[in-house]
C-alpha cells in the first residue's frame, strides 16, 4: 500500500489546533449555555441526580454516589470539578436560588470548605425537579450521545425560567470570561412575562422591573446610575457596599455592625477584610476603633466593630468603604453559549433567549401529548365500536384457527379460514375495517371492560381526549394560546418560590477620605536579624539606644516621609516607604520586611540598608563574588518602583557588599584562598547602575572574593583569618585589579 504524505505548515496547523481546543473549552465546559443557564458539569450532574430517582420528597444519597455515576457516565473530567459544581449549586450564599438540597457540612459564607464527598449527601431541590428537569419525557429536548457513546444525555435542561439572570455564572475560558450577577427570581419571572406580552419593551421598562442584581448575601448596589449602561450592552461595573448599622452601647459609646457584605466578599474575603482593618488600625489610618470581632452564625452575618467614645462614625465607614472590601467592584460581562457560539448579551436579549426556548420546548411537548392523545382517541374509537359488534367478534375469535386470521379479519374484513354460525355473521364480519392499532387492543381487551360502568368511563374518557385534542391543537396553532400556557407557568412558579429582594438598589455618593496631612519628622527604622521592621519615635530611641543596637541589625536614622533601601545578594533594590513601617514601642515585635516590600527572605539575602535620603548624597560601592567592583551616583536609587535592578552581575555573579562611600576610605577584598588587596575607594571608577563594573582583584583559578571591608582614615581594623589577627590598616595600599598580598 503505497503511503502519501500531507505536508501541512507548522503554523497553520497549530493555530486549528488551538482555536479547536479554545471553542471545546468555551462550549463544553466554562461557559454557560444561554438557554438553561448551565454548564455541562451542572446540568450533567443534575441530571443524573434526576436519574437516580434522587428526588426532593426522596431520602438524601451520598455524594460520592452522585459524583462516580456522573463521571462514569456523562462526565469524564474528574471528580473534584463534579463535587465542586455540586456543592455550589447547594450553597445558599452563591447561588440566588440554590439547586441542590445538600446534607452535612457544605462550607460556610467565611470560606471553610465542604467536608469530602464521602461524608456530604444531597437531593434535588423541588424548583429543580419542577422547573428544571420536567417533561423529559415528553421529547422537549434533543439527547446526545455521551463521551463513549454507550449513554443519552440532554443537550440541554428544559428549564421554565431564565435560570442565567436567577443563579448568574462565573467561568474563565480561553481569551473570554463570563460573570453575571443573581437576580431575583420573582423580578425575573415578571420581566418574562412583560416581554412575552409585549416583545417590543425596552432595557429601561425591564429595568423598572429588575432594577439591577439581587445578591445572596445583601448588601446596597451604589451606582444605580450606571446599570443601564450594563444591562443594554452585557458589560460594566456594579459597585456594591456591605450594610452597616450603628449601635448604642453602654457608656455612650457606639459599634459599627456589619449584618450585610459585598458579594465579593464570599469566602476568603471576610478574614482578608478583618485583617485590613487590624492593620490600618496599626497604622493609624483608621483612628477610633478599639475591637473588632467577628460574631457571624447560623443566622446571618455579623461583624462587630467597637468604637471609641466620640469617634467620627462617617470618617470611619468611609475609610472602611475606600481602604477595604466592604465596597467592591463587581465585573459584569454578560458572556453565554447562544446557537453554539459564544456571545456578550445584555438583559432583554438574554430575556429573549429564554422566552424563545420556552416556545420551542413547549411547542415539542404539547406536539408529543396531541399525538400521544391522537393514538388514545383512535384506540378508544375502535373499542366503543367493538363494544356495539361484540358478540360479532367473539364469534370471529371463536371460529379463527390462529390470532392472524383473527387480526385480519378484522382489520381487513378476510373471513377465510373462520367459520361463523350464520352466513349473515360472516357478511357482517366482511364489512369490518378496524386499524392494526384497534385491532391490536380489541385482541388484548380484557372481559371485564364489557361491564357497563366500564363502557361509560370509556365513552368518557373518549370526551376527555378529544378534548385534549382540541386544547392542544389551538395552543400549537395559537401563538397567543402557547404564551398563556407559558405564563400561566411562570404565575405558579412566581407564586410558589419568589422571595422578597435582598439587595437595595441606590445612588450613593462615592466614599471620600480626606487624609490628614503629614507632619514631617525624624524617625529611627530598625530591623533585627529575623527581618522584623518597626519604627522608633526619637523619645523612645534616645531612652534605649544601647539596647536598639544591641537587639537589631540595622537602625537607620530617617525622615517618616522618607524611603529606606534594601540592597540584597541578587543585586535588587527594594525601597520601604516609612510610612508602610508600623510605629511601635519598644517591646513591639514589628512586622517582617517581606510583608511591606518585594524582597522575598527565601530566594535572597539583604546585604545591607540604607535611607535613600542619606544614598542621594553620597556614591554607593558594589563589590560581587567574582571581584568586580564599581561606584554607583546614588541619586540613581530614588526610584518610585518598590523593586529595581541595582547592578548588573555576570552568570552565576552575586553581590557581597554595597556600601554608602564616604571620603578618603581604603577597600580591602579578601578571598576564600587568602589574598588580601587594599587600594583607595576614589580609584574605583563612577559606573551607572546598569553597568556590571570593573575588576577590583586578579583572582586566581576557583578563587572568589569572600569579604569586602572598608577601612576609614586613620582607623584601626583588625580582621580574624583562619585564627590569627590580621591588621588590615597595616595592609600596604596598592592599585587595583593586582593579586594582594597573601596571608
Amino acid at each position: 500500500m503505497d503511503t502519501q504524505i500531507l505536508r501541512t505548515d507548522y503554523a497553520e496547523l497549530m493555530q486549528k489546533s488551538y482555536i479547536d481546543y479554545s471553542m471545546s473549552v468555551i462550549i463544553s465546559r466554562a461557559i454557560p449555555d444561554v438557554r438553561d443557564g448551565l454548564k455541562p458539569v451542572q446540568r450533567r450532574t443534575l441530571y443524573d441526580m434526576h436519574e437516580l430517582g434522587i428526588r426532593f420528597d426522596k431520602p438524601y444519597r451520598k455524594c460520592a454516589r452522585i459524583v462516580g455515576d456522573t463521571m462514569g457516565k456523562y462526565h469524564p473530567h474528574g471528580d473534584s470539578s463534579i463535587y465542586e459544581a455540586l456543592v455550589v449549586m447547594a450553597q445558599d450564599f452563591k447561588k440566588g436560588l440554590p439547586l441542590v438540597d445538600g446534607h452535612g457540612n457544605f462550607g460556610s459564607i467565611e470560606g471553610d470548605g465542604a467536608a469530602a464527598m464521602r461524608y456530604t449527601e444531597a437531593r434535588l431541590q423541588k424548583i429543580t425537579q419542577t422547573a428544571y428537569l420536567a417533561d423529559l419525557d415528553k421529547n422537549v429536548v434533543d439527547f446526545v450521545p455521551n463521551f463513549d457513546e454507550t449513554e443519552k444525555e440532554p443537550e440541554v435542561l428544559p428549564v421554565k425560567i431564565s435560570n442565567l439572570l436567577v443563579n448568574g455564572a462565573e467561568g474563565i475560558a480561553v481569551g473570554m470570561a463570563t460573570s453575571i450577577p443573581p437576580h431575583n427570581l420573582g423580578e425575573v419571572v415578571a420581566a418574562t412575562m412583560a416581554y412575552i406580552k409585549n416583545p417590543n419593551i425596552t432595557t429601561a421598562e425591564l429595568m423598572e422591573i429588575i432594577p439591577g442584581p439581587d445578591f445572596p448575601t445583601g448588601g446596597i448596589v451604589v451606582n444605580k446610575d450606571d446599570l443601564a449602561e450594563v444591562y443594554e450592552s452585557g458589560q460594566g461595573k456594579i459597585k456594591i457596599r456591605g450594610k452597616v448599622e450603628v449601635q448604642k452601647v453602654k457608656g455612650g459609646k457606639e459599634q459599627l455592625v456589619i449584618t450585610e457584605i459585598p458579594y465579593t466578599m464570599v469566602g476568603a474575603g471576610i478574614g482578608k477584610f478583618l485583617n485590613d482593618v487590624g492593620s490600618l488600625a496599626e497604622n493609624k489610618k483608621l483612628v477610633g476603633i478599639t475591637d473588632i470581632s467577628n460574631q457571624s452564625s447560623k443566622e446571618g452575618i455579623r461583624i462587630v466593630l467597637d468604637l471609641k467614645k466620640g469617634a467620627d462614625v462617617e470618617r470611619i465607614c468611609n475609610i472602611l468603604y475606600k481602604k477595604t472590601k466592604l465596597e467592591d467592584t463587581f465585573g459584569v460581562n454578560m458572556l453565554a453559549v447562544s446557537d453554539k457560539r459564544p456571545e456578550t448579551m445584555g438583559l432583554k436579549a438574554i430575556i429573549e433567549k429564554s422566552v424563545a426556548f420556552q416556545r420551542e420546548i413547549n411547542t415539542r411537548k404539547y406536539t408529543t401529548l396531541l399525538n400521544k392523545e391522537l393514538e388514545k382517541k383512535e384506540i378508544q374509537e375502535g373499542l366503543i365500536k367493538a363494544v356495539d359488534v361484540i358478540d360479532l367478534i367473539i364469534e370471529i375469535l371463536r371460529g379463527s384457527k390462529s390470532l392472524k386470521d383473527a387480526k385480519k379479519c378484522l382489520v381487513d374484513g378476510d373471513t377465510e379460514g373462520i367459520k361463523f354460525k350464520s352466513d349473515q355473521s360472516k357478511v357482517m364480519a366482511g364489512f369490518l375495517r378496524f386499524t392494526e392499532k384497534q385491532a391490536t387492543a380489541i385482541l388484548e381487551m380484557r372481559l371485564y371492560k364489557l361491564i357497563g360502568l366500564e363502557i361509560e368511563a370509556l365513552v368518557k374518557d373518549y370526551e376527555n381526549t378529544k378534548k385534549n385534542i382540541d386544547l392542544y391543537q389551538d395552543i400549537l396553532g395559537n401563538p397567543k394560546a402557547l404564551d398563556r400556557v407559558i405564563i400561566n407557568e411562570l404565575k405558579a412558579i412566581e407564586k410558589e418560590y419568589a422571595t422578597p429582594r435582598k439587595t437595595l438598589i441606590d445612588n450613593v455618593a462615592e466614599a471620600v477620605v480626606e487624609e490628614a496631612p503629614i507632619v514631617e519628622e525624624p524617625v529611627v527604622f530598625v530591623m533585627d536579624r529575623f527581618g522584623y521592621s518597626k519604627c522608633l519615635d526619637m523619645s523612645t530611641f534616645e531612652k534605649n539606644k544601647d539596647t536598639v543596637y544591641e537587639e537589631n541589625k540595622y537602625v537607620i536614622n530617617c525622615m517618616n516621609t522618607g524611603k529606606i533601601g534594601l540592597f540584597t545578594d541578587k543585586g535588587n533594590l527594594h525601597t520601604i516607604k516609612v510610612l508602610d513601617v508600623p510605629m511601635c514601642k519598644m517591646k513591639d515585635k514589628g512586622l517582617p520586611v517581606d510583608n511591606i516590600s518585594g524582597y522575598d527572605s527565601t530566594v535572597e539575602e539583604i546585604l545591607n540598608a540604607y535611607s535613600v535620603d542619606d544614598m542621594k548624597v553620597s556614591p554607593m560601592v558594589f563589590v560581587t563574588k567574582s571581584g568586580m567592583i564599581k561606584t554607583v551616583g546614588g541619586e540613581e536609587f530614588d526610584v518610585a518602583k518598590k523593586q529595581v535592578a541595582a547592578t548588573k552581575l555576570g552568570d552565576k555573579d552575586s553581590l557581597i557588599a554595597v556600601h554608602l562611600s564616604l571620603a578618603e576610605e581604603t577597600l580591602c577584598l579578601i578571598t576564600a584562598k587568602g589574598m588580601f588587596l587594599r587600594f583607595a575607594v576614589a580609584d574605583i571608577p563612577v559606573k551607572k547602575k546598569a553597568a556590571i563594573g570593573v575588576r577590583g582583584i586578579k583572582l586566581a583559578p576557583g578563587d572568589k572574593v569572600t569579604d569586602a571591608v572598608f577601612i576609614g582614615a586613620g582607623m584601626n581594623v583588625s580582621y580574624e583569618y583562619k585564627g590569627q589577627e590580621i591588621a588590615l590598616d597595616r595592609i600596604r595600599i596598592g592599585n587595583r585589579d593586582t593579586k594582594g598580598v597573601k596571608k
